[in-house]
This record gives structure tokens, sequence and C-alpha cells, in this order.
């Protein structure tokens, strides 16, 4: 009798172990989202700035700014999903690198303060969301092996702990970058 009671307590414990490490894996996954969404926050911040710059310069790229106008209003709605989120983040991504290729046609702009301050400052939070990025996916990753191997799969079966999907990049971004077409538009 005290046996089964030892055993009993022995697997419990195991079981309580077990729950608190998938909840604090499960947590560390969701304060990795947080952070890009802080680093989304701080590029949408950004780009209205962006925005009136390139207009004092440029004629033609009115429908390109309207685009990055309208992503960012898109992304900034409360009752979006994080992977409505991802999609709208890499399609706002580039339309921007789109933009920002485009402008090698003002030199202008190009020279202005304003302009290289905001490009430097863009630049920054792109570095800063793909870092980001990495520990979502190395946090995503931990708590998938976490549920998916044993022991640890009996009990997240159990308690019903579903796998996480890693950001991906768009194919469009892996493509290789010809430099021959980015220098003769």
């Amino acid at each position: 009798m005290i046996i089964a009671l030892v055993i009993i307590g022995f697997i419990f414990l195991i079981g309580i172990f077990f729950y608190n490490s998938l909840i604090g894996k499960k947590n560390q996954v969701a304060n990795a989202f947080s952070a890009i969404d802080v680093m989304l926050k701080k590029r949408f911040d950004l780009i209205p700035n962006l925005v009136e710059v390139v207009k004092q310069y440029t004629t033609y790229e009115q429908g390109t700014l309207t685009k990055i106008v309208e992503l960012r209003a898109k992304a900034g709605s409360p009752n979006i999903s994080n992977a409505e989120k991802a999609d709208l983040d890499a399609q706002l991504s580039s339309s921007v690198k789109g933009l920002m290729v485009n402008i090698e046609n003002y030199p202008d702009l190009k020279a202005n303060t304003n302009f290289i301050n905001l490009q430097t400052t863009w630049t920054e939070s792109e570095e800063q969301i793909a870092a980001a990025r990495r520990t979502y996916n190395a946090s995503v990753t931990d708590y998938n092996n976490a549920i998916m191997m044993f022991p640890g799969s009996l009990f997240a079966g159990m308690l019903n702990f579903q796998p996480i999907a890693v950001l991906e990049t768009a194919a469009e971004e892996r493509k290789n970058i010809s430099a021959k077409e980015l220098f003769n538009n």
C-alpha cells in the first residue's frame, strides 16, 4: 500500500513538473511573439514619416505609397490573427523594399538628412524584427520539441497542447536577387 502511494505520488510530481515545463515554454512563445509585435509597432510608427518625406520628392510612386499606408492600417487593426499579422508584415516589407530601390531615382531625396535618418532607423528596425523572429522561432522549436518528444508527448497529448508553426520567409523573399536587374531599373 505505501509503495503504491509512493509510486502514485512520484507520477503525480512528474506530471506537475512536465505541466509546468510545458506552460513555461508556451509562455516563452507568447513572449517572443509579443517582442515581434513591439518591433512591428515601432516600424509601423516610422512608416508615416517615411511616406511623408518620400511624398515631397516623388510624383509617380503614389501607388506604392498608398499601398504601404493601407497595409500599415490593416496591420494596426486590433482583431487580426498572428498569421494575418505575419502575412501583412511580409507584404509591407516587400513594398518598402521596392520603394527603397526606386528611391535611387531621386538624388535629392537620397541626400535629404531626414530621409537618411529615417532610412537608418528603418534598417535598424528590420534588423531588430529579424532578431525577434529568430527568438520566436527558437522558442517555438523548443516548445514543439517538448510536446512531441517522449515523455512530454504523453502529458502534452493528455493536456491538449498543440504544435505551433514557426514563422517562415515568403517564397518571394527566398529568390536570388539579381544585381543587374536592380541597377537597370
